[in-house]
């Protein structure tokens, strides 16, 4: 099986990632929860954004907004328990999968005299992170960079490999399981789910060829 070619430029960097920026990647990077995060962008999408509840804006929820929030289903807990970012920090890019929690895994980034740092964290306070957590470059990564970086800090492809083993039957499922967004790479989620598709190339050969002998 053939994998559609990738139709995105490997090597864009954003020129920043303090300024210049618009108000509406300022309201959405802030946002931890994915389920927050994801109501703000479809309410700034309509044009309703003056319709938003402040609360909804904030970082963080208060604890009984938390718990009230967490009350409506499990999954509204992705993104709220991530750490909180430091001082000029600013998050650029996640992944989020579809477990009953919704979890969700982050990079954050901030400018340390000439050189751009980022840390990558998760709402298990580093457990589900490897010890290539943290980088620094003195250009903004490129998209490549960026998903390299990511995906060696917390293996994706590891995680999809523990939920749904090699089996190739399930391949619309993995797909269906993880995406990636960012507010200053628009190719990130492709790159990532491009990146799952080379995952699922042998898989999904191996299962085409046992087909061909069943038949």
């Amino acid at each position: 099986m053939s994998i559609p070619k990738l139709d995105l430029d490997l090597n864009f960097r954003p020129q920043s990632y303090f300024w210049p920026m618009n108000e509406r990647s300022h309201v959405v990077s802030a946002i931890k929860g994915a389920e927050r995060r994801a109501y703000v962008e479809r309410m700034i999408a309509e044009g309703r954004e003056a319709e938003l509840p402040p609360d909804l804006l904030q970082s963080n929820l208060r604890p009984e907004e938390l718990r009230a929030t967490i009350a409506v289903h499990p999954s509204f807990m992705g993104g709220e328990y991530l750490p909180d970012r430091q001082e000029k920090e600013i998050e650029i890019a996640r992944i989020t999968i579809a477990s009953v929690t919704q979890d969700v895994t982050c990079i954050y980034a901030s400018r340390v005299g000439d050189d751009f740092t980022y840390r990558t964290v998760d709402e298990y306070e580093g457990e589900t992170l490897t010890e290539a957590r943290a980088c620094s470059s003195r250009l903004p990564l490129t998209v490549n960079e960026l998903t390299d970086f990511f995906l060696q800090a917390w293996d994706l492809l590891m995680v999809l490999d523990m939920n749904f083993g090699s089996d190739g039957r399930r391949a619309d499922e993995v797909r269906a399981f993880f995406w990636g967004s960012s507010e200053f790479y628009p190719g990130f989620k492709a790159l990532i789910a491009h990146r799952v598709e080379e995952w699922l190339k042998p898989q999904l050969a191996a299962l085409a060829e046992e087909e061909r002998d069943d038949e």
